[in-house]
């Protein structure tokens, strides 16, 4: 069913307080929205929201054995959604966050199944957008930061695109102009005796070798 998608333009090196807290109202009222993130643009959601997720597989066609990951606005939402924090996290975090490192955690049991993986974790970013942080911590909840795009498609740098694809499908879509389209996050699982590589991305191996499982 159509709806009336709202669009909102940003700049996103100075984006306006009103605007962060009307993208953090809707997004509270379990809306799914697109948004722009230092890569590509996104589809968010409460992460804590069943409904608002399965719709979000169901926008992007997504098979529900790929789970998506979230983004925080600082460590301590964290503890909102992991189980438990490994001996590596301190350290990785300290070097790497914020910015593109997606880490795999246990997951708690408030985190709805659809967001996990087979094993129970959940991936986890602080992202490196200053307003993109203030904005989930204006929500409250971490959001989910899957790709805006249909399953198995390319990522999407450019707002009409976005438009195109998921406007009359989501309640809002925050146009900030093009993204800069660089490599997706570097994805590294915490949650074995070592922590292991996933996803080499805009965090290359050379960076992460002395934590990894030799």
């Amino acid at each position: 069913m159509a709806m009336k998608t709202e669009i909102v333009k940003i700049n996103p090196d100075l984006v306006e307080p009103e605007k962060i807290k009307e993208i953090a109202r809707i997004l509270s009222s379990g809306a799914v929205i697109v948004y722009p993130t230092e890569t590509f643009y996104a589809l968010g959601a409460n992460c804590f929201s069943r409904k608002a997720i399965q719709e979000i597989y169901r926008l992007k066609k997504r098979p529900p054995s790929k789970p998506i990951s979230v983004v925080i606005s600082d460590i301590d939402m964290i503890r909102q959604i992991v189980l438990a924090i490994p001996p590596d996290f301190e350290t990785l975090v300290s070097n790497f966050w914020p910015g593109p490192l997606t880490l795999v955690l246990k997951a708690s049991s408030r985190v709805p199944k659809e967001l996990q993986s087979l094993s129970g974790s959940i991936g986890v970013r602080l992202t490196g957008h200053e307003w993109l942080r203030s904005m989930v911590r204006h929500a409250s909840f971490p959001i989910t930061a899957t790709s805006a795009n249909i399953s198995g498609g390319e990522e999407i740098a450019n707002p009409e695109e976005a438009v195109r694809l998921f406007g009359k499908r989501v309640n809002l879509i925050v146009n900030a102009g093009e993204t800069q389209g660089r490599l997706p996050s570097t994805v590294l699982d915490l949650t074995g005796r070592k922590p292991r590589i996933i996803r080499e991305g805009a965090i290359p191996l050379s960076q992460l070798k002395k934590y990894l499982v030799s």
